[in-house]
């Protein structure tokens, strides 16, 4: 019997299953480093929770006071973040069984299921710390979840230091571990080069982030390629705190708000003009939890900058068309009595040359004729994680609005487990809402809780929702297209 909620409502009243995109498990710190020392050995749990408890940074920073953490300017960081006031929640976000019983209860069919702490180990400088955590992390999450398999699926851990590193970890998690997703640190932090070379002491301190589509210390081809081989689609769920603007020491707020967007919009831009979805038409890449209003607008922005800066259209800003004399001329005829008297520094300054680039089509990479290769190669291959409670998921539907009448892949999460989802129950009435409100029709509700997020995975492994409950529907979504 099936306890009578409003998403549970909504899902009877569907002609479609509901598959969640990014679900969250709370790990129990025992457990996972019991699994960290069965991986690494008796005493490595007790230095992965070192480095990142008590006597690790994160922690020691929320213990600090607000004069300290200026002193160091140390972005505040979450506090009060799971869910408390709803015991049967928060035991249903760390005990996968007991998520298994309730997702009736929710509405859901099917659940992708992302680590919460466990991304820290993705993000350590120390190697070895970095490796096996992901490892341990992996390990935890495989034997928690592998009983439930009809109905969920973990995501691995997956460390981007390296190309070797993410690839040995890729395989690790696929071949030995059985995991059908997995889940990219988005970027990499590394000193700038000439800071390291003559201030190494200060280099943790001006470094720079890497997201491996442009710029990059190392070729990540390798990496698109192990996915494509193994048939898993990348996906992404860091932030951005820490950065620029989302660096108060004081008001987490501040920090979270635009978190996600921000970072993905930054590895999103690398991955299109580094060329990555044109060198690897058949992967899918997914952009988790930071919606998709960020997407509409970095796909009219980049439509609109090749407009204006393709390799043709730069020819108009040539500084050698320009006509100096002429120009001159105009400034002795029309300017003011201070022109008047600069003409002579004038005409010096603009004799100035400010050099060719050595490469002047940025879009290069991705190879770009014309405005539809920009629609097919970000709109077809990338997908965009939107929470319940995000009014602008309707902008990834409004064709009329999004350059050459695009579609955005939205796809829906639930983002159980955290602190903007106080009653797990609600989640999937809540996304209903914009439906009930006219601002998404039925077919864009389809299409974000299920068409999409069956899409990403199954378009590149056909076989990724076999045995699970919503394979008949999968199934029928992929032969005929719609």
């Amino acid at each position: 019997m099936v306890t009578r909620t409003r998403s549970a409502d909504v899902r009877s009243r569907l002609e479609h299953p509901v598959i969640d995109g990014d679900g969250h498990i709370s790990e129990l710190g025992p457990v996972l480093l019991d699994f960290m020392n069965e991986v690494g050995g008796s005493h490595f749990g007790k230095r992965y929770a070192e480095a990142i408890g008590v006597e690790g940074l994160y922690a020691r920073q929320m213990m600090m006071s607000l004069d300290e953490r200026r002193d160091e300017w140390l972005t505040y960081k979450n506090w009060w973040g799971a869910p408390t006031a709803n015991t049967l929640d928060r035991a249903t976000t760390m005990i996968p069984g007991l998520l298994y019983r309730r997702l009736d209860e929710m509405g859901i069919d099917f659940t992708i299921l992302y680590p919460g702490h466990g991304f820290f180990p993705a993000r350590m400088e120390d190697e070895e710390l970095r490796r096996v955590g992901c490892r341990g992390v992996n390990t935890f999450l495989a034997e928690t979840c592998r009983e439930f398999a009809d109905r969920m699926t973990p995501a691995a851990v997956i460390p981007m230091h390296t190309p070797q590193e993410a690839v040995d970890a890729i395989e690790h998690a696929v071949q030995v571990l059985g995991f059908k997703v997995v889940v990219l640190q988005s970027f990499v932090r590394r000193p700038v080069p000439r800071i390291l070379r003559q201030h190494p002491e200060i280099a943790s301190l001006a470094d720079r982030l890497d997201f491996f589509g442009l710029d990059s210390d190392y070729d990540y081809d390798p990496v698109w390629a192990k996915c494509q081989q193994l048939r898993v689609a990348p996906t992404f769920h860091s932030d951005s705190q820490g950065w620029g603007s989302h660096r108060s020491p004081s008001n987490y707020v501040h920090n979270h708000i635009g978190t996600l967007a921000t970072c993905h919009h930054a590895l999103a831009k690398a991955l299109f003009l580094g060329g990555v979805s044109r060198r690897f038409p058949h992967l899918n890449f997914a952009f988790l939890e930071g919606g998709v209003a960020w997407a509409c607008s970095l796909y009219a922005d980049l439509l609109a900058h090749w407009e204006k800066r393709n390799v043709k259209a730069l020819e108009r800003l040539d500084p050698a068309n320009l006509d100096r004399p002429r120009l001159m001329s105009l400034l002795a005829e029309y300017g003011d009595t201070r022109t008047q008297s600069l003409r002579s520094e004038i005409e010096v300054f603009l004799g100035r040359e400010p050099g060719r680039p050595a490469v002047l089509d940025e879009f290069a990479g991705c190879a770009i004729e014309g405005p539809e290769d920009i629609r097919d190669l970000f709109v077809r291959p990338f997908y965009f994680g939107c929470e319940a409670d995000d009014p602008m998921t309707a902008q990834a539907f409004r064709t009329a609005m999004n350059p050459l009448g695009a579609r955005l892949q939205a796809m829906f999460g639930s983002d159980i487990g955290h602190w903007d989802v106080p009653d797990m129950a609600e989640v999937l009435g809540e996304a209903f809402e914009l439906v009930e409100r006219g601002t998404e029709s039925d077919e864009d509700f389809r299409d974000l809780v299920f068409a999409n997020p069956a899409r990403l995975h199954a378009g590149v492994n056909p076989d990724f929702f076999k045995g699970t409950r919503v394979e008949t529907a999968v199934e029928g979504l992929l032969k005929t297209g719609v």
